[in-house]
């Protein structure tokens, strides 16, 4: 992908019509990072949130068709594989994209959430073949102990990011495996939800939308990991079982990969009256503090805005910039000649901040906090 353009995702998987996972969950998810999605469909089912209830497998022709005419003509920047159909419709994928060179995201689907079986023996065997293809395979615990098991698959060298979604307790832990002595783990608090249809399909998804745009993996894997927590904190909690999640809420936190102006915090002397004039302005409370004078808003596109009681007129305004790299960031900054008045540290409501002047002597903050800045624990 040439610099400026917009970045080609195929998905090849399976359509679900109540719109939570597949292709659906997978359009979205692309759309909301700022791609262009394309599909090869490789079958439909006739599904709501409480489970499956028909699938009609499209014939493998047409899915190697469909793949076919995407390549032959708009070109590919990376590829998302999720429910695959049977045996022969692997095979025939992992035939059409051998000497190709794009990046290959592979969600070895299954299982739906609701339980119902999304692919038979023969076909978990065929699986291998696009294991060896893939840039990354994204098993959750029951689709890796189905593939054979973390041991068995490390040993053949495939490169994984394990999924700990299904395992018991208070935290998701995630494990990405490349090589050898090559891992990296992530931990995060578990959103108690039951609108977790499609976190499987959006994830792997989001990482192959990272890498189309010329992200690296590990960038391209923690920006998908908060998208998808984003993406559960928005749900709009429709249906009965297992609800979609709330991809088009997903704002600009997750989607910029560089520095995102997204938060500006001012002073104030009269902290009532201040407040009452931003909300008459149409701009929902989320924060209310008034023993330490501090309130934040947000505005409908997720930008936040802040008021805060303070005597020094001199920093009333601080302009705050978020970034995914912010240690990087604040060591080029540093190397060009910048001096901060505070490096980046981690703070008690959870935000990483470094802390600088700009020449006019307003206060810049350079900060990383992910899910905490929409989200912080005492959110309204």
């Amino acid at each position: 992908m040439t610099k400026g353009t917009t970045a080609r995702i195929l998905i090849i998987a399976g359509s679900d019509s109540g719109g939570g996972a597949g292709i659906q969950a997978d359009i979205k998810t692309v759309t909301m990072l700022g791609g262009h999605a394309m599909t090869a469909v490789t079958a439909i089912t006739a599904q709501n949130t409480l489970g499956v209830d028909a699938v009609h497998m499209v014939p493998t022709q047409m899915v190697i068709d469909q793949i076919s005419a995407v390549v032959s003509d708009i070109g590919v920047d990376a590829v998302k594989i999720g429910m695959i159909g049977n045996a022969d419709t692997a095979h025939a994928v992992a035939d059409s994209l051998s000497d190709q060179s794009f990046p290959i995201i592979f969600d070895p689907v299954m299982v739906a959430t609701s339980g119902a079986v999304l692919a038979d023996a023969d076909t978990i065997a065929a699986f291998e073949r696009l294991m060896r293809l893939a840039t990354l395979t994204t098993p959750n615990l029951p689709e890796l102990e189905a593939l054979g098991g973390k041991d068995a698959l490390l040993a053949r060298r495939f490169p994984l990011l394990l999924k700990g979604g299904h395992a018991d307790g208070d935290d998701i832990i995630d494990e990405l495996h490349l090589a050898p002595g090559q891992s990296e783990i992530w931990r995060d608090a578990r959103i108690h939800s039951r609108s977790t249809h499609g976190t499987g399909c959006t994830l792997a998804t989001a990482i192959a939308t990272g890498l189309g745009q010329g992200m690296e993996l590990v960038p391209a894997i923690e920006r998908a990991r908060l998208f998808v927590r984003l993406a559960l904190r928005d749900a709009p909690g429709l249906g009965q079982g297992h609800g979609p999640m709330g991809h088009q809420s997903v704002r600009e936190d997750a989607m910029v990969a560089g520095p995102s102006l997204n938060h500006v915090t001012v002073g104030c002397r009269d902290y009532a009256a201040s407040l009452d004039f931003y909300t008459a302005l149409g701009l929902p409370l989320i924060v209310d503090s008034p023993s330490s004078g501090y309130a934040r808003l947000e505005a409908p596109n997720g930008v936040t805005f802040s008021i805060h009681q303070r005597d020094d007129i001199a920093t009333s305004t601080i302009i705050y910039f978020e970034s995914k790299r912010l240690d990087a960031w604040v060591t080029e900054l540093v190397s060009q000649g910048y001096a901060f008045e505070r490096l980046p540290q981690d703070e008690s409501w959870g935000w990483r901040e470094a802390r600088l002047l700009d020449p006019a002597g307003n206060m810049v903050c350079l900060y990383k906090a992910g899910e905490n800045r929409r989200y912080p624990a005492w959110r309204i």
